[in-house]
Parts: structure tokens; C-alpha cells; sequence
């Protein structure tokens, strides 16, 4: 099969031919129909992952058909139509059995752990646990959003965070998880206020129902425009890029007693920010993780979706094929030009 291959980290990046996946006895093998071209994809790449092992192929946000089924797996077909968290759980350690397989402690990673999706075939163990059944209705460009950015900012908005109708959320970083939380947050009867260096991010935010996009380059003061923009600060906050910049932009922009979603991956420099824990001590504020979303836990946001309360397929900025990835992987960590995902539609280049 076809995937996107390379064997030094920050190395060329290549489609070449590789052996298809082995099917896992308990698992399946989906026909990629769509992926998402995700920065944590490019910290992979960079090497910023320790679980990744040369050569790699990246990938981990996909939807697609069922190829084939693994000899203890029921309940899926051949031909399903599919996707999986990006948090593939085992389904019985201690975390699993209390229903947070989204930080599963022998979770695997397609795209990290393992071989991922920008290919044309991926593999997904214990597909009782991991595999969701994607409805008839929402198209599979649209679902392989699902699997990270979308379920990762819905769980992040509506659980880790618990925002509520009439409170006001600030989103730092409005890429795809950031978008998705500025709509979900809007669809929530929340006051959005979104923060991005890119004039078109910002735009897309306000046309999702943001009150206000504020531009954090050159001087600007961040947490005190939020503060302002919000009647005194944020009831949640989330950073969803990751960087020592926004989540300490983020955790200043909460009013007292607020809430801080740590969303966007903190690697490299800035795993370890000088977060203001005079300011959370003194305000009560909280300090909150987000992990992706258990395929448990989907059922809730297809329903939304379903509603047409939300739609995520407005975030899909543009489709492109497999052989366009690696080049567009590589400019991932460059300042965007447009808004939305990205999705890769292998069969564009088959």
C-alpha cells in the first residue's frame, strides 16, 4: 500500500510503497477514506514524541471502511464505516474499567505507538473498546475530524472545562481544536472570546460566533484584553495550541475561581511553563488536562451533530491527496494562511 514514510525525525518525508497492516485478532484493518493533517503529526515528526520508532509513518485522526475483520472481533463487518479516538485503550487496566480510557495507561497511538493513517490502510486494536461506527449522514471527510481535534475540544469544552450557558470561555489558539471549541462553546450559549496571530483564524472564529478575536502579536497584553472582553475574565479558558505563551496567557485570563484546559501539547521548551501559581492559589483557579475523547464517550456529540447543533464540517478548510502530504506535514509548524483542517483524501492521488 501506499503511506507516508520517514526514518529521521525532522528528515525527508516520502510516499513510497510498504507492506499493508496484519490485522490484530482482536481488531480491523480500516481502508483509509479520509485522515487529518494534525501539528501533533509534525511534533512526531520532529521527534518531540518519545513513543515514535524509526521509520514511521504518521497519522492518528481518520475515518474510513472497514477492510478486514480480526478472528475474535464481532459485532463489525467488512464494509462499516468507521473511526477511532486517537487513544486506542485496552479496555482493562484500572483507568479503563472506570470508563477514562482516553488516558488508558497501555493506550496505543496510531501515528505514534504504531504506523498510522496517512496511508491507505490502518490497523485498530480491540476494536470492542476502540472502533466508533460513524452515522450514515456525516460524511467521512468530515468524521476523521472527530478522532482528535473535534472530540478532543468537546471533551475539553464540555467536560473538563463544564462550561455553562452564559458563562464566557476564551479559546488561546484557533486552529482545528481551537475552532472546534469556539463552536461547541457558542452551541453551548457561552460568550466566546478567541485569540489567534492569524487574521484569517480570527475571522473564521467570528464567523462562528466569537464576540470578539483578539491578535496577541507585538505588544498586546492578552490576558488583559480577554479580561476585558469577557466583563473581568473567563469562566474557562483554553489553550489550545500549547506553548508557554498561551498557557500563561490562558490561566491570567480567568476571573477568580476560573477554569484552565490545558488542550494543546506542551513538548520540547515548553513542557515545563512558569505557570503563575500565586495567581491559582489566590483565585482558587483550576488547572485541568485533556486527553481526547473514549469512543464511549462519542454518543453525546454525534447526537449534537446529528441535531445540527454543531457542525464540524464547517472546520474542514481544504482536502488534499496523499502524495501532497508530506510537503504539506513539513509546513505545519510555519505560520498559517488560511483556517480549518486540513484533511488528506488518499484516493485523490490513487
Amino acid at each position: 500500500m501506499r503511506a507516508v514514510y520517514f526514518e529521521q525525525f525532522g528528515g525527508p518525508v516520502s510516499l513510497r510503497e510498504i507492506p499493508e497492516p496484519a490485522c490484530p485478532p482482536d481488531g480491523v484493518i480500516v481502508s483509509v477514506e479520509a485522515t487529518g493533517l494534525c501539528r501533533s503529526d509534525w511534533h512526531g515528526w520532529m521527534g518531540h514524541d518519545p513513543d515514535i520508532r524509526l521509520p514511521h509513518v504518521p497519522g492518528h485522526e481518520f475515518a474510513g471502511r472497514i477492510a478486514a475483520v480480526g478472528a475474535s472481533v464481532s459485532g463489525w463487518a467488512v464494509g462499516d464505516r468507521v473511526t477511532a479516538p486517537f487513544v486506542c485503550a485496552c479496555g482493562s487496566c484500572p483507568e479503563c474499567l472506570a470508563g477514562d480510557e482516553q488516558v488508558c495507561r497501555a493506550q496505543e497511538q496510531p501515528g505514534f505507538t504504531y504506523w498510522g493513517s496517512f496511508a491507505d490502510a490502518v490497523a485498530v486494536p480491540r476494536a470492542a473498546v476502540n472502533l466508533v461506527r460513524v452515522p450514515d449522514e456525516l460524511d467521512l471527510v468530515t468524521a476523521a475530524a472527530l478522532g482528535c481535534r473535534f472530540a478532543t475540544a468537546y471533551r475539553a469544552v464540555v467536560a473538563q472545562g463544564r462550561l455553562r450557558s452564559g458563562e464566557q470561555l476564551a479559546v488561546h489558539g484557533c486552529g482545528g481544536v481551537g475552532l472546534s471549541a469556539v463552536m461547541i462553546g457558542v452551541s453551548r450559549g457561552a460568550r466566546v472570546v478567541a485569540v489567534d496571530v492569524s487574521s484569517a483564524a480570527r475571522a473564521a472564529a467570528l464567523a462562528l460566533g466569537a464576540v470578539a478575536a483578539i491578535d496577541p502579536s507585538g505588544d498586546t497584553d492578552v490576558p488583559g484584553a480577554v479580561r476585558a472582553a469577557t466583563d473581568g475574565g473567563a469562566h474557562v479558558s483554553v489553550d489550545a495550541l500549547g506553548s508557554t505563551a498561551t498557557s500563561v496567557n490562558s490561566v491570567l485570563s480567568l476571573r477568580r475561581r476560573g477554569r484552565h484546559v490545558q488542550v494543546g501539547l506542551m513538548l520540547a521548551e515548553h513542557a515545563r511553563p512558569g505557570i503563575p501559581m500565586d495567581r491559582v492559589v489566590a483565585h482558587e483557579l483550576e488547572i485541568r488536562g485533556s486527553h481526547g475523547m473514549a469512543a464511549r464517550d462519542y454518543r453525546e456529540m454525534l447526537a449534537e451533530i446529528a441535531a445540527g447543533s454543531l457542525k464540524p464540517g464547517l472546520l474542514v478548510g481544504r482536502t488534499i491527496g496523499l502524495e501532497e502530504a508530506p510537503a504539506a506535514l513539513a509546513a505545519m509548524d510555519a505560520p498559517a494562511t488560511g483556517s480549518g483542517m486540513t484533511v488528506i483524501v488518499p484516493a485523490r492521488g490513487a
